[in-house]
């Protein structure tokens, strides 16, 4: 099956998120018939790097042996039961792990599908702790620049003008506070100040306030010192105020540290992750809490203080033999050292574009690395020339408007980052 015709098909019936389906008149789709490791390859032979871990939840390479493996081990068992009055042991094993692995005092571990969805329980369980404590705390802050996914919860505690012009009538209020302006410490304690000043002024209203440790991903790529979590952490620990991490994005090593709240050496009431939780095979999120809140819920039978909350396909057995296997390879492989080597070697790399005219700064957290441009309007849509240029070239670039970014599998090679990084240059440079 040749690229165009399946392009066709795919045209006829299909309706493709973040895309304005209007620009496949012109911007090639691109079919893909296979995929190991870094690369992608359509049905015409043609091979893209994936540089961006096909919306970062790629670990360790596609169709990688282990976790293949590990998945048709459990097909051949058991592909999905209830949760409700049933478990099963790749969930309980999965749970345990995450307790132990991630910071200490979340000890609880509650399952959906996705990463907005584990956002939303987070928030739910938040309010309804509060609730069961005899609290009524209906508001939620947020960071400025902030991208939570896009249920309409999501939604509410995100800060993307867009969303919020478009959906503001189904939106609950939320409140939003200054994200740290840069990555200095100083900037880290401005911004902590500004929270604690509204904390000060209406923690009795406030359940939780949610944030993406370190780095805001659909943000632009921000990043913000680590201090600013710990003075989080410390002002909603006086003001009885819940925290949130988000780290659907930065979970799992992306930067340097298998969860980023490590990096403050903090832990949060609520942990959310999702993406690279499977390795980039399965659906699967889960929100992590403590026994504290765990037993604001635990009762004798009242139907008010229960957690009102359910999926379908909650801790779904093949989504979790996934994970294991994903674990199983950080655990036997010292990833999380092998990535800090490559984030060096992308680090050197990235100093080279900060010699372009139009390149306006670099910056680097872990294996995250931002080219962002500057001199250009939003309608000259300069992302989308990197991006045609990258596939004419082998590598998958997906910028965010004026942002270019890498979040490559962690099994990509140096020579393969070197190529990587090389594409975007000279795209950059022939703007």
């Amino acid at each position: 099956m040749k690229n165009e015709e399946l392009k066709n098909r795919d045209l006829d019936v299909l309706w493709h998120p973040c895309t304005q389906m209007k620009d496949h008149e012109k911007l090639p789709l691109i079919p893909i018939k296979s995929a190991h490791g870094i690369y992608l390859e359509d049905f015409e032979g043609n091979r893209y790097i994936d540089a961006i871990s096909s919306w970062w939840v790629n670990m360790f390479g596609h169709t990688n042996s282990y976790i293949n493996e590990k998945i048709k081990e459990q097909l051949d068992t058991l592909e999905h039961v209830i949760l409700a009055g049933f478990t099963h042991e790749q969930v309980v094993r999965l749970s345990e792990r995450l307790v132990k692995l991630t910071p200490s005092g979340l000890d609880k571990c509650f399952y959906s599908d996705n990463g907005s969805s584990a956002v939303e329980v987070a928030l739910k369980m938040s309010y309804h702790a509060h609730l069961n404590s005899g609290e009524k705390k209906p508001l939620f802050v947020s960071l400025t620049n902030s991208y939570h996914g896009e249920t309409i919860g999501a939604l509410s505690v995100g800060d993307v003008e867009l969303y919020k012009e478009t959906y503001e009538p189904l939106l609950m209020h939320t409140i939003q506070t200054p994200v740290p302006k840069d990555i200095t410490q100083a900037a880290a304690e401005e911004a902590a100040e500004a929270f604690a000043l509204l904390c000060e002024q209406r923690a009795s209203e406030i359940s939780a306030v949610i944030v993406e440790p370190l780095i805001q991903g659909a943000g632009y790529m921000h990043m913000y010192h680590p201090h600013f979590l710990v003075r989080l952490r410390e002002i909603c620990t006086q003001y009885n105020v819940h925290l949130i991490a988000d780290e659907v994005m930065v979970g799992f090593g992306r930067t340097g540290e298998l969860f980023a709240c490590e990096k403050a050496g903090i832990s949060p009431d609520f942990l959310v992750l999702s993406k690279g939780l499977t390795g980039g095979y399965l659906p699967l999120s889960v929100v992590l809490t403590s026994n504290e809140i765990y037993a604001k819920f635990y009762c004798d039978y009242n139907e008010h203080k229960a957690f009102l909350h359910s999926h379908s396909y909650t801790g779904n057995a093949l989504a979790c033999a996934a994970a294991n296997a994903t674990l199983d390879i950080f655990e036997n492989e010292n990833i999380i050292e092998k990535n800090r080597q490559k984030a060096a070697f992308m680090a050197k790399e990235l100093e080279k574009f900060a010699l372009l005219e139009n390149v306006a700064q670099i910056r680097q957290t872990g294996m995250v690395c931002v080219v962002e441009l500057k001199g250009y309007a939003p309608e000259e849509r300069i992302g989308l020339k990197v991006y045609e240029y990258g596939l004419k070239h082998g590598v998958l670039l997906r910028p965010l408007g004026h942002i270019i970014y890498f979040m490559p599998p962690y099994v990509i090679s140096e020579d393969e980052m070197q190529i990587m990084m090389d594409v975007a240059y000279e795209a950059i440079k022939r703007l």
